[in-house]
């Protein structure tokens, strides 16, 4: 897959107020509602996820596709990282990496599952969002933490299986305050009170709503936190850097 607007390709030459303003553009041209081609929910359905690792200053991108439950193919790609993590600002430290690696496929997913936050985001512009408007690709946000936004409930208290709760914008977001930009899913827990597990925090990137896209991951955990793709993205870059 190449991408629809190379104008969005993330530059990490880019100043810190050129990478914002570029994350306000894709804002603006992400689709925060569905509008997909394909059925994603249907078995059929290509589903990538894309997760990365790090091997000293090389970002390495993996991307694992799936059909069925069944992975269909496996790529990566490795770039030199030319900046340091900055909150918000993911997408230019990785993008690269990502990219690259969505040139190799072979198959053209139908959705993407990102280890990262979609509209989750000061800009609504997380790493979710900004790779899929650059390739147009119907995308999701999967994040461990919550950047920013509200939750409209406590989260301290662990939360049962198949909870979710918001998260709203908030005045650290662009935002309209009070619009649902993601939800914390509780995607699995223990049986023990005496441990639990964290929810996941998903949030639409591009052509996608919040609620299709926590559908969308709720469907695609198969007994683990993690969906099945980018739990699987995650362990092949964990292969690729160990």
């Amino acid at each position: 897959m190449e991408p629809v607007y190379p104008d969005f390709v993330p530059d990490p030459a880019d100043s810190h107020s050129e990478m914002e303003s570029l994350q306000v553009d894709i804002a603006d041209t992400a689709i925060f509602a569905d509008a997909f081609e394909t059925d994603i929910f249907d078995s059929h359905a290509l589903v990538a996820g894309v997760d990365q690792g790090f091997d000293g200053d090389d970002a390495i991108s993996a991307i694992v596709v799936m059909r069925d439950g069944h992975v269909v193919e496996r790529v990566h790609a490795s770039v030199p990282t030319q900046i340091p993590y900055i909150p918000g600002l993911l997408s230019f430290r990785e993008g690269e990496a990502i990219l690259a690696a969505f040139a190799k496929l072979e198959t053209e997913p139908d959705v993407a599952l990102f280890d990262g936050s979609g509209r989750i985001h000061f800009r609504e512009a997380g790493l979710a969002t900004h790779i899929g408007v650059t390739l147009d690709l119907p995308s999701v946000g999967v994040a461990k933490s919550l950047l920013c936004g509200r939750p409209t409930e406590s989260l301290d208290d662990p939360l049962p299986v198949g909870s979710r709760v918001p998260i709203v914008a908030d005045g650290n977001v662009t935002a309209p305050d009070g619009t649902v930009i993601g939800y914390a899913l509780q995607s699995r827990q223990y049986d023990s009170g005496n441990r639990y597990i964290n929810p996941l925090y998903v949030s639409p990137g591009h052509r996608i709503s919040a609620e299709t896209a926590a559908d969308l991951v709720e469907g695609c955990c198969a007994g683990y936190k993690l969906p099945e793709p980018t739990r699987l993205a995650d362990s092949y870059a964990a292969e690729l850097t160990g």
